[in-house]
């Protein structure tokens, strides 16, 4: 299993922004090839989600149209609607009596603090982000969904490092390709591979210092701590593997272990983190068994992997000059 740099997305698959750089808030929309199949993994204390219900393994649908990553909190959730309609208009989604009805899992950040008070992606940036969907390697950094994102929120926003957005891919040796785009905005750091940090509170003097170390030696609520429900880690893992929808959610589970590795600490009160997983394989899934079991354990040790690295990445390409990249 080997890391290509400028990997592109699995076939079909489509990634797309919607910036509002000067308001510091944006969306992701992330668009399948028909027949994707879907998981969800939600592990946060304070999410913000939409239609997630049928991606449940006992739900009818097999898998949704599109995934939207959004800022602005709950009022963000609304920028789906633009993503609906753009898919209806296009004759997308699951076939009904009336016509197709697309289905648009969402979940969201908490970035109003960002920049201009009261601005929060709408119907119209969920339809320009789809507008500028492409394959390939998506655009990376302060854009969409991560526009106004932040990590290592323990002494204030002030004090805390640039998220954004990130993406990481990687090939199979037998041509699998296993895909991640991250959202950081994380109440706690996000780390480098050998564990220091790229990302988290700083210093009088501009230094990073450790999160986790602060919060040992301040066992009660400070008066500087964070205000909860203002951090998220949101991902999404996109591959051309032949999976069911049941292993879709097996999958975003173990993908879940990448927020855990690159963010410290994870899975807060405080943050609203969900791990979706996207598959668009052609080919049928194993025959449940060894081998089939097999199957998920490479694929969930590829989407831990990417989910981390693209974490690591919206920090890296959201803040050049940080000394921690």
């Amino acid at each position: 299993m080997g890391f290509l740099g400028e990997l592109s997305l699995p076939d079909g698959f489509l990634v797309g922004h919607a910036t509002r750089a000067d308001s510091g808030t944006g969306c992701t929309v992330v668009i399948c090839p028909p027949g994707t199949r879907g998981g969800v993994d939600v592990r946060g204390g304070g999410t913000g989600t939409r239609e997630l219900e049928p991606l449940a393994p006992l739900a009818n649908a097999e898998g949704p149209s599109a995934v939207l990553l959004s800022g602005g909190s709950a009022f963000g959730l609304a920028a789906a609607d633009g993503v609906v309609r753009w898919l209806e208009q296009r004759g997308v989604g699951r076939a009904t009596p009336i016509g197709v009805v697309p289905l648009v899992p969402t979940a969201v950040v908490f970035d109003a603090s960002a920049g201009e008070p009261g601005a929060r992606p709408g119907p119209e940036d969920g339809y320009a982000a789809c507008d500028a969907a492409g394959a390939g390697v998506p655009e990376r950094g302060r854009v969409g969904a991560g526009a106004g994102a932040a990590v290592g929120k323990l002494l204030g926003r002030e004090r805390a490092t640039l998220g954004g957005v990130g993406y990481a891919a990687v090939t199979l040796a037998d041509g699998v390709t296993v895909a991640a785009i991250a959202v950081a905005n994380a109440f706690g750091d996000v780390l480098a591979e050998n564990g220091t940090i790229l990302g988290g509170p700083r210093g009088d003097s501009g230094e990073l210092l450790r999160s986790a170390d602060l919060i040992r030696q301040t066992p009660e609520l400070p008066r500087w701590a964070s205000r909860p429900g203002e951090n998220t880690t949101l991902a999404c893992v996109c591959t051309d593997a032949g999976i069911d929808k049941r292993s879709c959610g097996i999958l975003a589970r173990v993908a879940t272990a990448g927020i855990a590795r690159a963010v410290d600490p994870a899975f807060t009160p405080n943050d609203g983190d969900v791990t979706f997983c996207l598959a668009a394989g052609p080919q049928p899934p194993p025959t449940p068994g060894p081998a089939a079991s097999w199957t998920l354990t490479v694929l969930g040790t590829a989407a831990a992997t990417v989910t981390a690295s693209a974490i690591r990445d919206a920090i890296r390409q959201s803040t050049p000059g940080n000394p921690g990249t």
